[in-house]
């Protein structure tokens, strides 16, 4: 009789530790190809220091008033005047996705002047993802 309480408890503990590893691989992966935290973090506190820490060296950026390639000091600049401009109060992730070493996020940012749509483009540089797009448009929805 104890063989076989010993037998059915080795194989819940197995099928336990497979479980748990299943959801840490999960997760680990899940770290690796998502968005960076401090990308959201930036744009939730209209921080363009904070972005440019994630800028590749040439960025091309769409605002509402500007459309061009800029180096990444420029990009900063360009950003840090957006967000005095438009006071940063949310930024939710709607939508990502990935293709190969690329990423992408589609997400709303609301501010004292109104809601924009934001897509933005990483791709994976000497194994760090850096933005090479930022798309800053009008919801007008």
């Amino acid at each position: 009789m104890g063989n076989i309480i010993y037998i059915r408890m080795k194989k819940k503990l197995t099928v336990a530790a497979g479980v748990l590893l299943l959801t840490v691989s999960l997760v680990a992966a899940q770290e690796q190809t998502g968005i960076p935290a401090g990308i959201s973090t930036a744009f939730r506190t209209g921080s363009a220091a904070g972005l440019s820490a994630y800028l590749h060296s040439t960025v091309e950026l769409v605002l509402p008033d500007r459309e061009d390639f800029y180096s990444k000091s420029v990009a900063e600049t360009i950003l840090k005047d957006f967000f005095t401009r438009h006071r940063s109060r949310e930024f939710v992730i709607r939508h990502q996705g990935a293709r190969k070493d690329a990423r992408y996020a589609i997400a709303n940012l609301d501010t004292d002047k109104g809601r924009f749509r934001v897509y933005f483009l990483l791709k994976t540089v000497d194994g760090n993802q850096l933005i090479h797009q930022i798309r800053i448009e009008p919801d007008n929805e």
